[in-house]
C-alpha cells in the first residue's frame, strides 16, 4: 500500500510559547533563587550566620511550583500530540482501506495506480488494469444473507492477494468488484493471462462458511496502456484505464459470465451505443415512438385471411426503423417493457377495432409482464378500455415464461381464458416444456417455430419434428400455427400434414397499421370502429389476485 505522509497539523500545540515561557522562567529564577537561597540554608544548619532570607525561600518554593507545572503542561502536550497524531493515521487508514477485506478502496486506488505506473515505467515495464467481479453475488446476499456475501468477499479477497506479486496493488471499488494493478515486463503479457487463469483456479474452490458451502463464478476483464497508439504510455490516466478494464469485464458478462476478456476498442463503441440505445428507449416511449407492425396469419388450405400477430417496432428519429432483437432485451433489463407493452397493445387494440370481427389479433408476451400477478386483470382493463372484445385476442406465451413461476402464470392464463382470451404455446420445441404442462395448462393453440418449419424447404430437411408436433397438437386437441413460411415449397409440405394455420414473408412483410387498413378495404373487412361494451353480469372481470390461489396452484 503506498504511504501519504500525513501533514504537520500540530504546530500550535508543539510550539505552546506560555508553557515554555513558564518553564524557562522558572527554571532561571530557580538558579539564581537557589543560589541565593542554599548557602543560608547550609550556614543556617551548621550554625553560623542567621539563616536565608524569608522572601528568597518563598520565591524558590515559588518557582519548584512553576517548574512543576511546566514540566506537567509539557507531558500533557507531548500526550496530546501523540494521541492526536494515531487518530489522524487512523483516520487515514480508514479512507484508504476497505473495512471488510482489508484492500485499498477506491478512493485510494488511483493514486496507487499511477505510482505505480510511474515505478514500473522508469524499468519499462507495463502495467495491466484487472476488474474482478462476481458472477450473481445479489443471489448469494439474497438466499443467505449479507453476512455470508461478505465472508465470500473477504475468502475471495485474500485467495487473489495470494495470487499477486508483492508490487501489485488490489482495491475494492464497493460490492463484489475488486480492481488490480499489476506490472509485468512488456514483452510478455502472457503472464497477466496466466495470472488469470490462477484467479479462475482459485474462484472454482468452493467457499467453505459456517455450515453453508458456496460455489460462485467470476468476470474478469483486462485493459493496458500498451492497447494505447500514444508513444507516451502515461498518456492515459489509471481512471481511463480502470474505466476500460471495467467494460472489458461487462463484455465478459454479456458474453455468458465466468471468462475474462482483453479490453478492446471495439467494446466501449458498443457499450457506447448500448448507452445510446437505453437514452433513446426512454426517449421514446415518452415520445410514443413505438408502434404496432401486424403480420397476415392464413388458413393454410383456403389461403383466407383469419388474423394478425402485433410485432413491436421502434421509429427512431436517429436510428430509423429498429426490430425488437434490438430493443426489447435492453427494455427489459432496464425495466421499462411494460410500458412499451402496455403502449403498444392499447394502439393495436384500437386499430383491430377497425377489422372485422372474424379477424383476430395476435400478441407476444415478455417474461417480465408475467411476473407481474396483476398483468391479467390490467389486460382485460385495457381491452375495455380500447372496445376490444376478448375473444378476438390471442396472447403468446414462450416456453421460457413457464420456468419462472408456473403457479403464477397458471392462474393468470385461467383468468385470462375464463373471459374469452386464447393462449398460444410460441416458439414450440426450443424450450423445455414437459408434456405435464402442455397437458395441464390451459393453452388453445401451439406454434411451431420457424426453425423447424424452415427445414422443410431444404432437401436433405426433415418433417419429423413438425410431423411430430402436429400428431401432438392433435393428441392434445390444439390447434397448430406455423412460422417462418418463406416459400411455396415450406407451403405445400405444411398443407399435406393437416389443418394449419400459418404466417410467414410468403404472404408478406408486416405491414403499418395504414398498410393493413389498405389491404382491408378492398376485401371488405374494414368496418367502422365500433365500441365494445362490458356486460353487465361481468362487472367483477378484474378480481384481485389471490396469493393463496396462486401458491395453490402451484
Amino acid at each position: 500500500m503506498t504511504e501519504t505522509k500525513p501533514k504537520n497539523r500540530f504546530g500550535s500545540a508543539e510550539r505552546d510559547l506560555i508553557a515554555l515561557g513558564i518553564a524557562t522562567a522558572a527554571i532561571l529564577l530557580f538558579v539564581a533563587t537557589g543560589s541565593a537561597v542554599l548557602p543560608g540554608v547550609f550556614r543556617s544548619l551548621v550554625g553560623i550566620g542567621t539563616g536565608p532570607n524569608h522572601l528568597l525561600v518563598n520565591a524558590l518554593l515559588l518557582n519548584i511550583a512553576l517548574v512543576i507545572f511546566g514540566w506537567r503542561r509539557y507531558r500533557q502536550l507531548t500526550h496530546e500530540i501523540s494521541e492526536r497524531k494515531r487518530a489522524e493515521e487512523h483516520a487515514r487508514k480508514l479512507s484508504e482501506i476497505d473495512p471488510l477485506t482489508g484492500c485499498l478502496n477506491r478512493r485510494s486506488m488511483a493514486d496507487a495506480a499511477e505510482k505505480l505506473r510511474a515505478s514500473a515505467a522508469k524499468k519499462g515495464d507495463a502495467v495491466a488494469f484487472i476488474m474482478v467481479d462476481l458472477d450473481n453475488f445479489k443471489q448469494i446476499n439474497d438466499m443467505h444473507g449479507h453476512g455470508i456475501g461478505d465472508a465470500v468477499l473477504v475468502q475471495l479477497a485474500e485467495r487473489l492477494i495470494g495470487q499477486l506479486p508483492k508490487q501489485a496493488r488490489i482495491a475494492r471499488l464497493g460490492g463484489d468488484e475488486f480492481g488490480i494493478v499489476v506490472p509485468f515486463n512488456k514483452s510478455a503479457p502472457e503472464r497477466i493471462d496466466d495470472l488469470i487463469i490462477r484467479f479462475f483456479e482459485q474462484a472454482a474452490i468452493p467457499f467453505e462458511l459456517e455450515k453453508i458451502t458456496i460455489d460462485a463464478t467470476m468476470s474478469i476483464g483486462v485493459a493496458t496502456e500498451l492497447e494505447d497508439e500514444s508513444p507516451n504510455p502515461l498518456a492515459i490516466d489509471a481512471s481511463e484505464l480502470m474505466h476500460r478494464a471495467d467494460i472489458a469485464m461487462y463484455h465478459a458478462k454479456k458474453q455468458g459470465k465466468n471468462r475474462f476478456f482483453w479490453f478492446e476498442p471495439t467494446m466501449e463503441n458498443e457499450l457506447r451505443f448500448r448507452n445510446q440505445l437505453e437514452t433513446g428507449i426512454r426517449r421514446g416511449l415518452a415520445e410514443a415512438e413505438f408502434v404496432p407492425y401486424y403480420e397476415q396469419q392464413v388458413d393454410l388450405h383456403t389461403g383466407e385471411l383469419v388474423g394478425f400477430e402485433m410485432l413491436a417496432r421502434w421509429q427512431s428519429p436517429q436510428l430509423g426503423l429498429v426490430s425488437p432483437e434490438i430493443f426489447i432485451p435492453i427494455a427489459e433489463e432496464i425495466g421499462v417493457i411494460c410500458e412499451i407493452s402496455d403502449q403498444l397493445m392499447a394502439q393495436a387494440f384500437t386499430d383491430a377495432c377497425e377489422w372485422e370481427d372474424s379477424l383476430t389479433l395476435s400478441i407476444n408476451i415478455s417474461p417480465v409482464q408475467l411476473r407481474d400477478p396483476w398483468f391479467a386483470q390490467k389486460l382485460l382493463k385495457l381491452l375495455v378500455q380500447q372496445g376490444l372484445p376478448p375473444q378476438r385476442l390471442e396472447i403468446e406465451i414462450t416456453e421460457s415464461c413457464l420456468h419462472d413461476n408456473v403457479g403464477l402464470v397458471r392462474s393468470m392464463i385461467t383468468s385470462l381464458r375464463n373471459q374469452g382470451v386464447r393462449i398460444s404455446l410460441d416458439d414450440f420445441g426450443t424450450g423445455y416444456s414437459s408434456l405435464e404442462q402442455l397437458r395441464s395448462l390451459p393453452f388453445d393453440r401451439l406454434k411451431i417455430d420457424r426453425s423447424f418449419v424452415g427445414e422443410l424447404s431444404n432437401p436433405e430437411g426433415s418433417s419429423t419434428i413438425v410431423d411430430a408436433i402436429i400428431s401432438l397438437g392433435e393428441g392434445l386437441n390444439m390447434p397448430i400455427t406455423a412460422e417462418g413460411i418463406e416459400d411455396e415449397k415450406i407451403l405445400a409440405s405444411l398443407k399435406e400434414m393437416g389443418q394449419l394455420k400459418g404466417q410467414g414473408y410468403l404472404y408478406g412483410r408486416p405491414e403499418t397499421a395504414e398498410e393493413v387498413r389498405n389491404r382491408l378495404r378492398p376485401l371488405g373487412k374494414l368496418v367502422e370502429r365500433r365500441v365494445y361494451r362490458e356486460p353487465e353480469e361481468t362487472t367483477h372481470i378484474f378480481p384481485e389476485p389471490s396469493l393463496a390461489r396462486i401458491r395453490a396452484s402451484q
